[in-house]
């Protein structure tokens, strides 16, 4: 079925176009929220909580661009709005210049498994892997990511910077091992 023939059916409750339309995004949706999460747990909420947002407003879907796109976009959204008002993490989503590790214009070959840099990425403060997520793999950019989370353009750029330059730090101590080869960005 269509893009826009789900939809449509899904706009008419139908059970059955609900279920596809859930089964057919959910696992790569969830990938984007447990970018955001320390657990799979906490991603599961947060898929959850995002596919009660896509159908209760399904409607506001035009059919202009890929559905996974805007489905993601909601996702994104609802991982970073998870982020803020759950305690565990908002003590990690501070943005003040006491937090910061300072930053470096080191640009080294990186090798390294999309796992293991999943992993490290997840290591990061809260805040610095929200914004390298944004960034980095969503795509946003540091205008669009301050207006998200609520602070400067510049401290965007730098909270980049900075877990860039950590997981740039992480990943040279650790020991040589037969490796895929990756560049940081």
């Amino acid at each position: 079925m269509d893009d826009y023939r789900l939809v449509k059916d899904c706009l008419k409750h139908k059970a059955a176009a609900q279920r596809e339309l859930y089964n057919r995004f959910s696992a790569s949706m969830l990938a984007v929220c447990y970018r955001y999460t320390k657990s799979v747990a906490d991603a599961e909420d947060v898929l959850q909580e995002g596919f009660v947002k896509v159908f209760r407003n399904l409607q506001q879907y035009k059919g202009e661009g890929e559905l996974g796109a805007w489905i993601r976009r909601i996702m994104v959204t609802t991982a970073i709005n998870f982020l803020k008002k759950n305690i565990r993490y908002n003590a990690e989503m501070v943005f003040g210049e006491e937090h910061l590790h300072a930053v470096s214009n080191h640009q080294p070959q990186v090798n390294i498994e999309a796992k293991e840099l999943a992993d490290l990425i997840r290591q990061l403060p809260a805040g610095y892997q929200t914004v390298f997520n944004l960034y980095a793999v969503e795509g946003y950019n540091h205008v669009e990511i301050g207006k998200m989370l609520g602070i400067q353009e510049g401290t965007s750029r730098s909270q980049y910077a900075r877990a860039r330059a950590l997981l740039i730090q992480w990943i040279e101590q650790k020991p040589n091992q037969q490796k895929t080869t990756a560049y940081a960005k």
